[in-house]
């Protein structure tokens, strides 16, 4: 029989779930370095799009991580921020993020709350895809399941024309 503070924190772990029009809510990862983030102050300057990847340095992942590095500044000219988000140790993001010099932060959710509140668990596994979050952080554009290699200029392509409209 769980304790009462043990089921009052397996409840905080359980997001609810996010869908288009939602806001990206308050929770806590690690990113590549250990450091604590708030995923729902990455929004609070400027859009962001989470792509979620099922285990890093892995082909269709690194396919997909690359085609955001290879594209990150369209990225930036139009105010937004990449992350990569995984069930992966914060180790294993570092030395996949040196190797491949992927130059955006890498968001370890182990617990999958993030992941599963997007719908993106599977079965104990990470769906590829992405989420574009708008600054201010209301959910407006979500790929899942996507291939490695349109991820990266799927989410390009919508935020072009979020920022024309």
């Amino acid at each position: 029989m769980a304790t009462v503070s043990q089921r009052v924190f397996a409840e905080a772990e359980k997001l609810a779930t996010i869908d288009i029009g939602d806001s990206l809510p308050s929770v806590t990862l690690k990113n590549e370095k250990g450091e604590d983030v708030d995923v729902s102050t990455l929004v609070a300057e400027k859009g962001v799009v989470l792509f979620l990847v099922p285990k890093a340095d892995t082909p269709g992942c690194t396919n997909q991580a690359c085609g955001f590095r290879d594209i990150y500044p369209d990225f930036a000219s139009h105010n937004f921020d990449v992350y990569c988000l995984s069930a992966d140790s914060p180790a294993a993001q570092t030395k996949w993020q040196a190797k491949k010099n992927l130059p955006y932060a890498l968001l370890s959710d182990p617990k999958r709350a993030l992941i599963t509140a997007l719908k993106a668990n599977e079965g104990g596994k990470t769906k590829r895809s992405h989420f574009i979050f708008e600054k201010g952080g209301k959910l407006v554009d979500k790929k899942i399941p996507v291939k490695p290699a349109d991820s990266p200029k799927l989410a390009l392509e919508f935020v072009e024309k979020l920022n024309a409209a």
